[in-house]
């Protein structure tokens, strides 16, 4: 990607420096119970490492459980619990940092130019960067969780070392998969502001597991979707992608899947609770959005067939 040298957002908020809390409220590396076997957890359902679903507000919901509540995760009045710190980094992370900065500030000049063709005003979201654990709006979250997006306080969540993991344990390196990491979440935020995840999360308190896991999926794939559309107006109005970077994209996408997550970490593939698209579909649907442009090729809700 040709990033270096473009704007970057204000948006960016840095925890890095900061004591990470325990789940009960206090500071420290502490915490037992379920926090423990949250990485197991997620790694049963291919959550760990990958784009964690839009997650209902004030709660991460973990299958039907609300886990914000189980881990007695606070709200944003939590974060005066944390101690700021100097931010210590090696020049790799920091070149980091002002990738994912670019990256957010390009789907806020994208993002902007669609609400305003739609007649409305985007509300642009921040990044929050962290390290090891934080409290949200949506209750305590981890590294182990992958980035996610909380729609309670408008804020997309990552720690950096999950680059690590879609390099080295995803094998799905490049600026440009990390970019769509970034795209992708953003991409929640865009349905919240649309009214969509709401409207799936009232939706999916009528629904068996099952089918809620399938309307967990279509809202997922239409991220994805937002995704590409994002890396259309990324290269058609400021030719910031290079060969190879779609290619990049589309492995990413692939890599996380939920069917090719289930069988690294379990061994088969059980698709009724599949909660992101499995490899075919992310891919698809990232390549729906990239191809036009266009909002209204998004609907995964209403599509036939994903």
């Amino acid at each position: 990607m040709r990033w270096r040298g473009q704007r970057r957002s204000d948006n960016v908020e840095d925890r890095r420096g900061m004591r990470a809390p325990s789940p009960m409220g206090g500071l420290g590396g502490g915490g037992g119970g379920l926090l423990n076997l949250l990485p197991a957890v997620f790694k049963l359902f291919g959550f760990k490492g990958g784009m964690v679903a839009v997650l209902a507000i004030g709660a991460y919901a973990l299958m039907s459980g609300n886990l914000g509540s189980m881990l007695g995760g606070g709200g944003q009045d939590s974060l005066s619990e944390h101690e700021a710190g100097s931010v210590k980094q090696s020049a790799e992370e920091k070149t980091l940092v002002d990738f994912v900065s670019v990256v957010l500030a390009d789907t806020e000049d994208t993002w902007h130019q669609l609400f305003r063709k739609m007649g409305g005003e985007y509300e642009e979201p921040n990044l929050v960067l962290f390290r090891g654990a934080t409290r949200t709006a949506c209750g305590f979250g981890q590294a182990a969780m992958g980035p996610f997006y909380c729609p309670g306080d408008h804020k997309v969540y990552i720690d950096l070392s999950f680059y690590d993991d879609l390099k080295n344990r995803f094998k799905a390196p490049g600026d440009f998969a990390q970019a769509y990491v970034i795209a992708h979440e953003v991409g929640h935020h865009v349905q919240t502001l649309l009214g969509i995840s709401q409207k799936v999360q009232k939706a999916k308190r009528s629904l068996s597991e099952v089918e809620g896991n399938k309307l967990s999926v279509r809202q997922e794939l239409q991220a994805d979707c937002f995704a590409g559309i994002w890396a259309y107006h990324a290269d058609r109005s400021r030719q910031l992608l290079e060969s190879g970077d779609v290619e990049e994209g589309l492995n990413a996408a692939s890599a996380i899947g939920d069917d090719r997550l289930q069988k690294q970490s379990q061994g088969y593939v059980s698709p009724d609770s599949f909660t992101h698209g499995s490899s075919a579909q992310r891919v698809k649907w990232f390549k729906i959005g990239f191809k036009g442009g266009d909002l209204q090729q998004c609907d995964t809700f209403s599509a036939k067939s994903l």
